[in-house]
């Protein structure tokens, strides 16, 4: 893939059998945004990270999230940096709003519901324990992403039986193509 790839994981960070985490290790130019406390994130602090990850990258990186870094991602775009990103693959938006949320939103709600300034993704899961698919919809169109559901997938993760996840990689590099021709 000939893109800068910063990814995300969300809440609890991704594990050894997470998609991300085998993505990673398929492609050892990806890095993985650090955050300080994946089990107790502030919105405000991992902006900042991930506006210093941005500025650190060669160009204008693709983002890769999962879950709340995918509303991380959202909250980014909403902070006035001057930083760029060619685009956002968004996968199992988690929904702060919803009164089920696991923690306390620590600033990311109430859901950002503003157009993104960039081309993005939003992959969604029709049974998803942290996002509805109407949800996921909602936000999909809010943010002007492109939606792509992908049947009964629990929250798309190693738990989900999403750990190589060859259907998502094929996904994100047909995008990554996209944009390199500035589609």
């Amino acid at each position: 893939m000939d893109c800068d790839v910063l990814t995300l994981a969300g809440l609890w960070n991704s594990g050894p059998q997470h998609w991300q985490t085998r993505w990673e290790h398929k492609h050892p130019a990806w890095k993985r945004v650090p955050h300080r406390d994946w089990n107790n994130p502030a919105c405000h602090e991992w902006v900042m990270e991930l506006d210093a990850a941005i500025a650190g990258s060669e160009g204008p990186p693709l983002l890769v999230a999962h879950s709340l870094a995918c509303v991380l991602v959202a909250q980014w775009a909403k902070s006035d940096s001057p930083l760029r990103i060619r685009g956002a693959f968004l996968v199992a938006p988690s929904d702060v709003d919803a009164p089920a949320y696991p923690i306390e939103v620590n600033g990311f709600g109430p859901m950002p519901l503003e157009k993104l300034p960039f081309p993005s993704i939003v992959v969604a899961s029709s049974n998803d324990e942290y996002v509805s698919i109407a949800r996921a919809r909602q936000f999909a169109q809010a943010w002007g992403s492109k939606f792509v559901e992908v049947g009964p997938a629990g929250h798309i993760n190693g738990e989900s039986g999403y750990g190589e996840w060859p259907e998502g990689e094929a996904m994100l590099a047909q995008f990554c193509a996209a944009l390199a021709k500035g589609e």
